[in-house]
């Protein structure tokens, strides 16, 4: 049933049952995205797990995240069971055979794969927005505090770099208010809470060093299989925000650090995105209009994603139609809604004029879906009942010593494990309170100097002295004005040299520092 250049997914069926011809996935045409929905429990997972199975085959690395923990299972051959080989059988899926696959285990909270971590710089001022769930004036504010850190070569790389930070601006306020827009402490407080709330979550984990290097993700074998990278993210789940955001800025760090590479023969990466809807959920108009511009731009690097979701409606018209290879499990239709987003997915196939999709979706059993994949210059085939084929890897997670020992022969090692805690924003504003405390400090010293050598001597009208006789410790009006000219040379002094490095970090960083659509740094400039 293997055919060059494709990935099986399975056997459509004629409208009597009978058996007609297999489905597959054009390799060439894989980087123009896809869909796979599907209500809870008729197969979505599988789906992804067959589809993640034939990349690797052909040599493309995937990467997806487990919400339950049973992709993990790709790791290990599959085991004969009756209605797997039942089920290849009568699909006519005569090379049916068990395999493992190369997997690579990874979790934010480094628990259950390697650690993965960015940094706050890395992130920028829009994802990190929504994962703070600011209002538009906090945002503000936060993009305000990114401006300053790259104007001044601060670099935000965990949690306490971006508090000393938001400190630091409200000091400064005034100042910043009259160079960068207004900065008000009540929008920084709210910042700091919304802050302590993320750390509570267990961001802290993920916004540090060592940061995730995308070619780890990018791995193929000696064999020229493509490494699956599985993120465990059943304990992710339980911070939605925390794991959508992050999705996002993994498809946005693809985007900005690959180069072009027009249509390949086959993607250079496939990227799922399951529990798709959390994506959108609440997300302002501006970061929907950016996934859809990510989405429509990055088939150019050969990346393919795919959303993985149980309601097509989930998803925005302007990003549904950007995916053109389609999975459409059973849908129920109790509801209103229900009922739309049944007509809204059959009303995106190209139609079949054997059945009516509307009815047949709901119709579909377990493992069975419509399929519609893109065909030679990017025409949607007509939609088919597929009876989806079975998995070669294993159908349901790896016990604990199972993953262990993936994890053990990982060929990222031990490169994540450890974090490392560089000189940052933090270390950076503390040397410069320090400096300001030793310079006031001086100041205040060489001033109390002064008056005491200009108390010491007083003259009488005669001009003769009489130490300690009729003293007036008073400075006089000349004495006075000269150490005011003194002190205000002294601070001008000062300043301008603080005011001179600022400049020289700001005019070579900005050079080095930019920033691309979702906001994240582009790194090699």
């Amino acid at each position: 049933m293997f055919e060059e250049g494709k990935i099986y997914l399975g056997t459509s069926r004629n409208p009597d049952d009978s058996i007609n011809k297999g489905e597959y996935l054009n390799l060439r045409l894989a980087n123009r995205h896809g869909l796979i929905t599907g209500a809870t429990g008729t197969g979505k997972t599988v789906s992804l797990q067959i589809l993640a199975e034939g990349f690797s085959n052909a040599g493309v690395p995937v990467f997806c995240a487990d919400v339950k923990g049973d992709l993990s299972g790709l790791a290990a051959a599959g085991e004969t069971k009756g209605f797997l080989t039942e089920r290849a059988e009568l699909i006519g899926f005569d090379d049916y055979a068990f395999q493992e696959f190369p997997v690579i285990f990874w979790d934010l909270f480094g628990k259950k794969g390697h650690p993965v971590r960015a940094t706050l710089s890395e992130m920028g001022p829009l994802l990190l927005a929504r994962l703070l769930d600011l209002n538009e004036t906090q945002e503000g504010v936060l993009n305000i505090a990114f401006k300053i850190a790259d104007d001044e070569g601060l670099l935000l790389l965990d949690m306490k770099d971006l508090r000393s930070l938001l400190v630091n601006i409200g000091e400064r306020a005034k100042e910043i208010s009259t160079s960068y827009g207004y900065v008000s402490r009540p929008s920084i407080g709210a910042i700091q809470r919304q802050l302590l709330v993320l750390e509570q979550q267990g961001a802290e984990n993920f916004f540090a060093e060592p940061g995730l290097q995308i070619s780890d993700l990018m791995r193929t074998t000696r064999d020229g299989r493509g490494a699956i990278s599985i993120l465990a993210a059943d304990k992710l789940m339980m911070s939605p925000r925390l794991y959508s955001t992050f999705l996002l800025w993994l498809m946005s760090e693809l985007f900005e650090e690959l180069p072009e590479v027009g249509n390949p023969d086959k993607p250079k990466m496939v990227f799922f995105f399951d529990e798709a809807h959390l994506l959108f959920n609440d997300a302002p108009k501006i970061l929907v209009k950016k996934v859809e511009q990510v989405v429509k731009l990055i088939r150019s690097k050969g990346i393919g994603i795919y959303f993985v979701t149980q309601n097509p409606l989930d998803i925005p018209d302007p990003v549904l139609a950007q995916l053109g290879n389609r999975v459409q499990h059973a849908l129920r239709a109790y509801t209103p809604r229900e009922q739309k987003a049944v007509r809204t997915a059959a009303d995106t196939f190209r139609p079949n004029p054997n059945f009516k999709a509307k009815d047949v979706i709901t119709q579909l059993g377990v493992g069975e879906a419509l399929v519609s994949t893109l065909m030679k210059k990017g025409v949607p085939s007509i939609v088919q009942k597929t009876m989806m084929r079975p998995p070669s890897s294993r159908l349901g997670p790896l016990n604990g010593t199972e993953r262990r020992d993936v994890i053990n022969s990982s060929p990222v090692g031990t490169q994540y494990e450890k974090t490392i805690d560089r000189e940052s924003a933090f270390e950076v504003l503390k040397k410069r309170a320090a400096e300001a405390v030793r310079m006031e400090e001086k100041r205040q010293a060489e001033e109390d100097k002064e008056r005491e050598e200009g108390g010491r001597t007083s003259r009488n009208r005669t001009g003769f002295q009489f130490p300690g006789f009729g003293r007036d410790d008073r400075p006089t009006k000349r004495a006075r004005k000269r150490r005011t000219s003194t002190r205000r040379r002294r601070q001008t002094v000062a300043e301008a040299a603080t005011k001179s490095l600022v400049r020289t970090v700001a005019n070579s960083l900005g050079r080095a520092l930019v920033r691309g659509i979702l906001g994240s740094l582009k790194k090699g400039f």
